[in-house]
Parts: C-alpha cells; sequence; structure tokens
C-alpha cells in the first residue's frame, strides 16, 4: 500500500504525494510525472512491479490533476509544475541520503519530465519517457489564437481527446473513463499553450542533455506521435540513450496488454544505472 502525503507547492497549492517502498534497503528511488489529466493513483501498478524489483518509487499529483489543488486540468505554467517536481526530488534526495534519483514521465508528464531534466539535469542519474507529448507543432494563427484565448479565458476547452486511444485493452479504456479523479473535458486553452510552448523551446535545448535515456513510444499511439517525438529523441546529446519503439502499441505503453514486457524492459534499464 502506498504511503501519502502532501507539500505546499508552487503558488502555495496543496500538492498530494505517494510512495511505495519496497522490502528492506531501496535499490534506488524512481520519481513519476503523470501525464495530462490523470493523476499518480493510475501509476500503482507500475510502482507495484518495480517495488518487487527493490525500488522505492515516488509520484505527485500535478496541480489541477488528481488530488492535488488548482483549477481541474489546467498547467497554469510549466515552470510551476517544475518547481513542485523538484520539491518532491529533493525530498526523496534528502530522505534517502542519494545524490541523484530517477525521474520517469509519461505523456505530459513526458514533456515535464524532459523539461525539468534540461533545468536540472545534476540532481538525475536516469530520465524515462513514456509517449511523451515532446515533439509536433501549431500553424502560426493556431498558435496566435490560442495564445489569446490562454491570456484572455484560459480556463476555456480547446482540444478533446479520445479516450479509447489510451490502450488496447478494453478494462483500461472502461476504468479510465470511469474514474473519478480523471478529468475528462478538453483540454484547457492555458495548458495547451504551455505545452506547445515547452515543445517549441526543446529543438534548441536537447543537445545538452547528456543524462542517460530511455526513450519509448508505441507506433500506433494516435494521441501523442511518435513520428513527431523521433527528432527529438534523436536530438538528445546523452551518449548513453535507448531508443524503443513499440509496435502496434497505443498511447499508455505501461497499460497495454504487453504492459509485463513494457515494465521489465523499464525495470531492467533501471537496474542497469545503478543508484549514485
Amino acid at each position: 500500500m502506498a504511503t501519502e502525503a502532501e507539500f505546499t507547492g508552487a503558488n502555495g497549492r496543496r500538492i498530494f504525494t505517494q510512495s511505495w517502498l519496497p522490502e528492506g534497503t531501496p535499490r534506488d528511488h524512481v520519481v513519476v510525472a503523470h501525464g495530462y489529466a490523470e493523476h499518480s493513483g493510475r501509476y500503482d501498478a507500475v510502482a507495484r512491479f518495480l517495488t518487487a524489483r527493490g525500488f522505492a518509487v515516488h509520484a505527485l499529483d500535478h496541480h489541477g490533476h488528481g488530488r492535488s489543488e488548482g483549477a481541474r486540468a489546467v498547467i497554469e505554467r510549466f515552470a510551476q509544475a517544475d518547481a513542485d517536481i523538484d520539491t518532491l526530488i529533493d525530498k526523496v534526495r534528502r530522505d534517502s541520503g542519494l545524490a541523484t534519483v530517477k525521474l520517469i514521465g509519461h505523456s505530459m508528464g513526458g514533456s515535464l519530465a524532459l523539461n525539468y531534466a534540461l533545468n536540472h539535469q545534476d540532481k538525475l542519474s536516469g530520465l524515462v519517457l513514456s509517449g511523451p507529448a515532446i515533439g509536433g507543432a501549431l500553424p502560426f494563427v493556431q498558435r496566435w489564437l490560442l495564445a489569446l484565448v490562454s491570456a484572455i479565458a484560459p480556463h476555456t476547452g480547446m482540444i478533446a481527446l479520445d479516450a479509447d486511444g489510451v490502450s488496447r485493452d478494453p478494462a483500461v479504456v472502461a476504468a479510465y473513463k470511469a474514474d473519478p479523479q480523471v478529468f475528462r473535458g478538453k483540454i484547457p486553452a492555458r495548458t495547451a499553450y504551455e505545452m506547445f510552448r515547452a515543445i517549441r523551446s526543446y529543438p534548441a535545448r536537447v543537445g545538452s542533455l547528456t543524462v542517460p535515456c530511455l526513450l519509448m513510444h508505441g507506433d500506433a499511439d494516435a494521441l501523442v506521435s511518435a513520428v513527431d517525438a523521433a527528432p527529438l529523441f534523436q536530438g538528445i546529446a546523452s551518449a548513453d540513450k535507448t531508443i524503443r519503439i513499440w509496435p502496434g502499441l497505443f498511447h499508455e505503453i505501461f497499460n497495454e496488454p504487453e504492459r509485463d514486457e513494457v515494465l521489465a524492459l523499464t525495470a531492467d534499464w533501471l537496474e542497469a544505472h545503478p543508484a549514485r
């Protein structure tokens, strides 16, 4: 069972966290950044798999998500989400005595994790990205409109996502649709603006990233394109970089029928990069 806690995050918001601990001394500590509209509780199975392999797992609900405070599904600023991730990572580093930890990010959380790594790579010994929303572009007129709506009506829904695209497993989709902590409305203008603004910054920044990376994507992902992410994967400067594109998998590769294979690869990669 996970232990729950909270801290005061950016702008004074209450940020919910939870941790899953293995039996005995952890071999390493891993922090998870969840995706848009969801929450840390959806990573319980991931955490249990990793704790069985000896890892301690920690996660937060980003502001506006899950049990954290904030307007629903609204990421006011990537910088604020970055500060909250940093607070959790600093706590894990302090409590564990480790200088660095591993960071796993999925979808929007993959973008937040990449952004965090670019800002704080001295605090990380490894970065794992799953279906990260780090590529793609909008035409100029759409960018201008999104910036305008973000400024004057930031909570306005702009982009609809198809819940059926999260997994090929009907039980996963049904649970996603029934989960009261999953936001089912359109992506708010502010969240979309912050996501696309971060995406536009990455091509000029990823050449500085030297942290070991495991980069994974399903090639049948209709929510976040693996093709759009590919140039960023290639642009990351790390000499220790593993790229795995999973044939036929949808967006949530940790929740696909092949989940055990995906999780085993992830755990093997984490084990191959010892704590430091």
